[in-house]
This record gives C-alpha cells, sequence and structure tokens, in this order.
C-alpha cells in the first residue's frame, strides 16, 4: 500500500494520533544507537541539532515513520511519532507526571469508559489528562480542577500539544478549571461517572464525591505515602457511602534478552504512587458488614484516624499509680 492509500485516523476520534507520512506541525521522536531520546515539532525550513550532527527537517517531512536518518556527521537516528506513555515522561513539567504504569492502571481499574464523564482533580502536568481523554473518547468529557494557575498554563500546553489543538482553541472534550474541588464540585453541580483525586489530601474531597458520582460509579485515589493512603482508605470507610476500598500499587521490571542471556534488567520502575478504588453505593444503602474482623489493635487506643460506624474508640486504659518508697523497691530487687 503506497503512502497516498494509507487512511488516517479520523479527526472525529480526537485520538492525537496520525497515520501516513510525517507532516509540519507534527511531533516526532528520534532515538539515537545509545537509546537517547529527542523530542521535536517538524517545521519546514528547520535544523534539528545535536552532538552528533544536524538534520534538516525538510528530510523527515513527507516519508512514512519508521524510518533511520544519518545525521550531518554520521550519526544515525531512528524516527517515530512519539507514542503516548513517551510523550508524558520527556514533556515539561510544572508538578510531576503520572507515570504511564499507572495512567494505565487508573484507566483499567477505574474502569475509564468511552462516553464517561471524568472528573480529575489535581491536573499536574497533564499527563493522565491525555490517557483519560483518550478513554473517554469523542463522546466522554474531562473536567480537570487546578488550585495552581502555573501549573494548569503548564498542564494546558501539554494536552494541547499531544493532541494537536489548532491554536487559540481547546480540546472539545476537556474543562480545565481554576479552583478546589471540594468547593467547586457543589457550586456547579457537576455529576460524573468516575472521579480521579491526585491531590495531597484526598480525603477531604470524599463528601463532595459521594455528591458528585452517580450511583455505581468510582472514585479513585493517587497518594504517594503510606500515610496518605490509610488516612484516604479509612476516611472512606467511615463514610459509609462506598464498598470495601481496595488499595494497591504496581511495580516494573524491564528484562535483559539476549541468546542464552536472559536476566532481570539493571532499571527497574518501583514505587511511584499507591492507587485507591470505591464504588459509590445507592443514596441510604450501606455495604454488608464485613465478616473478617480486624487484626488485634489495629483500631485501638494508639489510633487515632477516622473509623469505621462499628468500630467505636476503644476506652483508655485507667493509670496505676503505685505509691513505694525506695526501700519497698530495694526489697524486691
Amino acid at each position: 500500500m503506497s503512502s497516498a492509500e494509507i487512511p488516517d485516523i479520523p479527526a472525529e476520534a480526537r485520538a492525537g494520533v496520525h497515520r501516513g507520512p510525517l507532516r509540519e506541525g507534527e511531533w516526532v521522536r528520534l532515538t539515537d544507537t545509545k537509546g537517547r531520546r529527542h523530542n521535536f515539532e517538524l517545521v519546514a525550513g528547520k535544523r534539528f541539532f545535536s552532538n552528533k550532527g544536524h538534520i534538516d527537517h525538510d528530510e523527515l517531512i513527507g516519508r512514512e515513520e519508521g524510518f533511520t536518518v544519518t545525521a550531518s556527521t554520521g550519526g544515525e537516528y531512528l524516527v517515530f511519532r512519539p507514542l503516548l506513555s513517551e510523550f508524558v515522561v520527556s514533556m515539561p513539567r510544572g508538578a510531576a507526571v503520572v507515570y504511564p504504569k499507572d495512567a494505565a492502571q487508573i484507566v483499567a481499574m477505574a474502569d475509564i469508559f468511552p462516553g464517561a464523564s471524568v472528573v480529575e482533580a489535581g491536573v499536574g502536568s497533564g499527563a493522565l489528562t491525555c490517557s483519560l481523554l483518550r478513554a473517554v473518547g469523542p463522546f466522554g468529557k474531562v473536567t480537570s480542577f487546578e488550585r495552581r494557575e502555573e501549573f494548569a498554563e503548564v498542564a494546558r500546553k501539554n494536552v494541547d500539544q499531544f493532541f494537536g489543538t489548532p491554536a487559540g482553541e481547546s480540546h472539545p472534550n476537556w474543562s480545565l478549571n481554576l479552583g478546589d474541588l471540594q468547593e467547586e464540585l457543589p457550586r456547579q453541580q457537576i455529576r460524573c461517572d468516575r472521579l480521579i483525586l491526585d491531590m495531597l489530601a484526598p480525603w477531604e474531597c470524599v463528601d463532595a464525591a459521594a455528591e458528585s458520582l452517580y450511583p455505581g460509579g468510582m472514585v479513585c485515589a493517587y497518594v504517594a505515602t503510606t500515610t496518605q493512603l490509610s488516612r484516604f482508605v479509612e476516611t472512606v470507610r467511615a463514610h459509609g457511602g462506598f464498598t470495601e476500598p481496595q488499595a494497591w500499587e504496581s511495580l516494573v521490571r524491564d528484562w535483559h534478552v539476549e541468546g542464552l542471556a536472559v536476566r532481570p534488567g539493571h532499571k527497574m520502575i518501583g514505587h511511584t504512587a499507591f492507587l485507591v478504588t470505591a464504588r459509590k453505593l445507592a443514596p441510604g444503602e450501606r455495604a454488608p458488614r464485613k465478616t473478617r474482623r480486624p487484626a488485634p489493635g489495629a483500631y485501638g487506643v494508639d489510633y487515632t484516624g477516622p473509623r469505621p460506624a462499628d468500630m467505636p474508640a476503644p476506652e483508655p486504659v485507667a493509670e496505676v499509680v503505685v505509691d513505694a518508697t525506695p526501700e519497698d523497691v530495694a526489697e524486691l530487687d
């Protein structure tokens, strides 16, 4: 099939992906023989410079991706359009990005479906937003809330860059709002199927999430530390309007494979964050009580966080004061 016969992805899909020859205005990813990568926008008449020489953008425009190009001093580069997972780890950052392994888990385990209405709190640099927009498709909607204007601006530029949004326009399925989700959800009376919380204190938004989510909807929190994880899970439990929270993390290890030399790679993407999901119950309903009791001491006198309704705080043990003289202690010794 010739280049002219390769059909492009319909613009209505809003996928941020193209088929066919590379064209001016698209971003490309060059990878050298040592695996070093460079992303840049194709502009007619411009040159790309590196320690391996220069490459004219005009040499790339009009060619099918997946070819090798030689720089002016002999260095070779493999040329492709960047994948979403490649784009998000190299794009400009205002805040830390949600790594592809976690974004994939959120899309799958929070069941982000085409046509869904998704609310995202904490837009960061827009990495997760790109995955959410692709997952909801042309009939869905993503509404993002960000407290910091500088982060919101970085995210807007990154999302527009990936999806190729024309200058002066915004993605038609995305609404980016400056403000606190805890206040804005009730004020705007937003209803949604999925609510993603990527923020420092997601437990503060549990009540707002319960009001906003449709019955059967899901809340998903992305938290970095065990203390955040515990506080969010226990707050969801204590609320009573959700199913039992499910918490996990994912670790990714690559492998080196050459003939008989098959071993784990030297690099690993270890802990990045914990994920927690729970489903919204119908109004006035409660989930059946768990039959397995918590571990002894789990909600003892030393625990000070939120408590499930059936776990009242225990009475503190009274301190016993013994009136003993030094002579009495000496006799015991």
